[in-house]
């Protein structure tokens, strides 16, 4: 049977198993609270954890007095500055002799005399008749005129009278709008008034009239069943270890090397897998290439370049400007002061506009202001009727008979038994404590009810 734990028998989920110490520390005196870390990754040997490389962070204050010194006042050095030698342009000596003005241009391309290219087109030839032209030309003979007749108009005549009087004529508004007398729409609202009833309330309901109370029949109770356990033991095989039970063979063999671990106090050989593979070579030392010593050619040195030598001078003349020479006036004849706008838009005769005179204004009705508006003149006052409330009043319904305090909640509500939490009394009941653990877990073994043999 298995064993079950405190926390496994509480129902209410408020009932626990007191932790105490683990494992590691359980013969040591050292309380240390339940961790998984340490039940799986328990402690090895002598070795100690890594320390941390990382500084503490402490504050030491300096007491000595601070130097102004700096790392780039101690590592700079101040250099001589020289000033540069400035590089001073030669003086211009102009050339003597004349410019060649010749051109290329003007040595390879002789101008040749031209005649005037002699026109392809022929002459347009008129031929002038004194008789008078009499000819239809096409567009008239084509498209002739039709006799076509004047569309009436549909549109009827306006006769348009001036009035007689002053605002004389009515407007289109006036003589389209007719006015209609506003009637008061029927209201289809109920009256509000309260019809009571003359016959008595006799409290009768559909749900009374129609709900016909039925006898219910008691129900049966079950028997619940009785745990009867099986004398056969049990068979513990799954389809698993029946079908597949496996094949004799060579265990496999690891392909990791295996780990040889290295004294401490071993010394080192000082030959590695790398430097007994790559063995140093015997590199030759560079061959320096010897330069050649330079050797002055003899004579002297020709400064004739090809333009000098190919370059055949001309005698030209100095070209003539095409522009035509600026003739300028005498600046002591007096300007004539006109232009061309001037000549072309001389000033127009302008009279001046007379005062705008205000117009007469309309000339006030005889008689006293009488001081009434259109809206009183029109307006009918009707007396108003206050709109009445269709809430019902605030009056308590009073009855002779007496007050029913029957609810469907107190006839329906089956109160419940209150169940008490095994894991509260100090041994729960129908079971019988086996042993504790290390991690503090009160396991206890469930009774089973004896059967009576028949």
């Amino acid at each position: 049977m298995r064993s079950l734990c405190l926390c496994q028998i509480c129902t209410c989920g408020r009932h626990h198993c007191p932790h105490g110490t683990t494992r590691i520390y359980e013969h040591s005196g050292v309380y240390c609270p339940t961790t998984e870390y340490l039940e799986k990754y328990p402690t090895y040997g002598h070795v100690l954890p890594a320390q941390s490389l990382k500084p503490k962070q402490e504050f030491r204050a300096y007491r000595g007095k601070m130097e102004g010194i700096t790392t780039f006042k101690s590592d700079y050095r101040p250099y001589e500055i020289v000033q540069q030698p400035r590089h001073v342009p030669e003086e211009y000596k102009p050339k003597q002799g004349e410019i060649d003005l010749g051109t290329t241009y003007k040595r390879d391309f002789n101008s040749y005399q031209m005649q005037p290219v002699a026109i392809v087109r022929p002459l347009e030839r008129q031929q002038v008749k004194k008789g008078k032209l009499d000819t239809v030309p096409t567009y008239k003979d084509d498209y002739r005129a039709w006799d076509i007749q004047r569309s009436e108009l549909c549109k009827p005549e306006q006769s348009y009278y001036p009035p007689t009087v002053k605002f004389g004529n009515s407007t289109t508004f006036q003589d389209n709008y007719v006015p209609w007398e506003i009637q008061p729409r029927q209201s289809y609202k109920p009256s509000s008034a309260v019809q009571r009833s003359t016959v008595p309330f006799n409290g009768d309901t559909s749900h009374r009239l129609d709900y016909a109370p039925y006898q219910l029949e008691s129900r049966s109770a079950r028997p619940k069943d009785v745990y009867r356990p099986t004398s056969q033991p049990f068979e513990d095989l799954t389809t698993h270890r029946c079908d597949f039970q496996g094949l004799v063979g060579e265990t496999a063999k690891l392909c990791r090397p295996a780990h040889t671990t290295v004294a401490h106090n071993a010394q080192f050989e000082g030959s590695t897998e790398f430097q007994d593979s790559f063995q140093p070579w015997e590199i030759p030392p560079p061959t320096v290439k010897k330069a050649q010593e330079y050797v002055p050619p003899a004579g002297a040195m020709l400064l004739h370049s090809t333009s000098h030598l190919d370059y055949v001078p001309h005698q030209a003349q100095r070209a003539v400007p095409v522009r035509p020479a600026s003739h300028r006036r005498n600046p002591r004849v007096p300007f004539q002061g006109k232009s061309t706008t001037q000549e072309d838009f001389p000033a127009w005769e302008s009279c001046r506009r007379g005062p705008i005179k205000k117009q007469q204004p309309t000339p006030s009705p005889p008689g006293k202001f009488d001081g009434v508006s259109t809206f009183r003149c029109h307006y009918v006052p009707h007396e108003l009727i206050p709109a009445q409330s269709c809430k019902p009043s605030h009056v308590a319904l009073q009855s002779t008979g007496p007050f029913d305090d029957v609810t469907t909640y107190s006839t329906e509500y089956m109160p419940k038994k209150q169940e008490v939490c095994p894991a509260s009394y100090p041994s729960p009941p129908g079971y019988v404590f086996e042993n504790t653990n290390s991690c503090g877990h009160k396991f206890f073994r469930k009774l089973m009810p004896t059967v009576k043999a028949f």
